[in-house]
């Protein structure tokens, strides 16, 4: 999923340089605040309803948002065999709201509604999603927040822990088994059958509602400031992909950074999936199959009018330590693919061995418990292995933790 928001050259990557709150620090990339500009809204309106939405979050989770740690992975460096140029940094986000990023798509979906029901006065409709552990436990979170009635579709294996704090927060959750004969994630399908009876699409996949990618924004922005505080440049990043939202908001995000001058050029852009599930490297391999026929023109148009050649629901159930990228398929696939293309990144796939060793390095790194799942990107680097450069300067997220 793209969106369109105007960037001029010169534009301010930084839209309120007195605050890090990101919603605040940059919500001239909101559309929620332009919204409620041309609606009459002034700036002190929109940043009081942040700050009040922000503040309830910290109560119900112990902290609001807030700008995350950017670390240095020193023992990936010297792995890796890196010089004294190369660097390898990790953007904690198992630190943010709720232990991952899944918590910036959704504060800025419910920015969106919260500012809507103030200009139009509609009543609410009850908001639903569909997710393994991470996205759900975001959306309780930032749902109730609102106090905004929340549906939640999990799979049968969903963590007794991750359901506990589901029913804490008030959130009405549905275990949804595989059917027979059904194809594609049973979560999923419950969670359109609730869209399609009126509920709102509260997710982190782009192609059920593209205003989720503008808050998964704000963590490559921050990312791009803070490597120029510290006067570094970026080759390459590496995320972990399961529905592709996270990667996509993180590529929109360096490329307006490249558009308004505050990033140089792109870097190679690496999705990291598991052997478990790895429907996006399949649609990768497919398109570089028709780039080499045809030629980029080609495939581009191939892959936007032609979806089921490249991307299809997993045929199996999926398995794997990193069970938060285990998305039957990649929804916001042809960004990933045509933006891997364009930088000359590529796929990585790891190993459950790889999977285990980073998270056990992430943790030792940062003093937080990164789950597999939040390690999958520094996998993903340890795999790429001697395709890195010694004087490269990486960036790997780091969102997800265990619980």
């Amino acid at each position: 999923m793209t969106r369109e928001l105007a960037a001029q050259p010169g534009e301010a990557l930084v839209g309120d340089a007195t605050t890090t709150q990101p919603f605040a620090r940059y919500r001239h990339r909101l559309s929620a605040h332009a919204v409620a500009l041309e609606n009459g809204w002034t700036e002190a309106d929109f940043t009081a309803l942040v700050a009040d939405l922000d503040g309830r979050i910290a109560a119900i989770d112990g902290a609001g948002f807030d700008r995350t740690p950017l670390v240095r992975l020193e023992a990936a460096e010297r792995e890796l065999g890196m010089s004294a140029q190369g660097t390898v940094w990790g953007k904690l986000d198992a630190t943010s709201v709720s232990g991952s990023h899944k918590a910036r798509h959704l504060f800025g979906i419910l920015l969106n509604l919260l500012v809507r029901e103030k200009q139009t006065g509609e009543p609410r409709k009850p908001l639903a999603i569909a997710s393994c552990g991470n996205a759900a436990l975001a959306a309780a979170v930032v749902a109730r927040a609102a106090d905004w009635p929340l549906q939640v579709f999990v799979p049968m294996d969903a963590e007794p822990a991750v359901l506990t704090r589901l029913a804490e927060l008030q959130a009405t959750v549905e275990q949804c088994p595989r059917l027979a004969g059904e194809v594609g994630d049973p979560t999923v399908a419950r969670f359109r059958e609730a869209v399609a009876q009126g509920a709102l699409p509260f997710c982190c996949q782009g192609n059920e509602n593209g205003l989720t990618i503008e808050g998964g924004e704000t963590l490559g922005y921050e990312l791009v400031e803070q490597l120029a505080e510290l006067g570094q440049g970026l080759d390459r990043v590496l995320v972990q992909v399961g529905g592709g939202a996270l990667m996509s908001a993180v590529v929109q995000a360096l490329e307006y950074a490249v558009r308004v001058g505050a990033l140089p050029k792109m870097p190679r852009l690496h999705a990291v999936q598991t052997h478990g599930c790895y429907p996006l490297v399949r649609a990768h391999q497919r398109a570089l199959a028709e780039l080499e026929k045809h030629g980029p023109v080609a495939v581009s148009d191939r892959m936007r009018h032609h979806r089921s050649e490249f991307m299809w629901p997993w045929e199996t159930t999926p398995h794997s330590v990193a069970h938060g990228i285990l998305d039957d398929e990649t929804y916001d696939w042809r960004v990933l693919v045509e933006a891997m293309l364009q930088t000359g990144g590529s796929p990585v796939l790891v190993t459950e061995e790889a999977l285990v060793a980073a998270r056990a390095a992430a943790q030792q790194a940062t003093g937080v418990a990164v789950s597999a799942t939040g390690a999958a990107g520094l996998a993903g680097l340890h795999t790429l292995g001697q395709q890195i450069g010694p004087e490269e300067r990486v960036a790997v997220v780091l969102s997800g933790c265990e619980r």
